[in-house]
């Protein structure tokens, strides 16, 4: 789940929400989350904006 949520990411190609991942991938909001705490632990992604996310490289 959490390479989906990154390719997810870079196709946006701005800083997105969990909520804006979830409905991109059509994929439960759990799932997502528990996808975005460990990116954030990894330091996989960065947030730039208050609530949006995006990939940190």
């Amino acid at each position: 789940m959490k390479e989906q949520v990154l390719k997810a990411m870079r196709e946006a190609g701005k800083p997105v929400s969990a909520g804006d991942v979830t409905k991109m991938l059509d994929a439960d909001r759990k799932e997502v989350d528990k996808a975005f705490t460990e990116l954030k632990k990894e330091g996989a992604i960065i947030s730039p904006v208050r609530c949006k996310w995006t990939p940190a490289n």
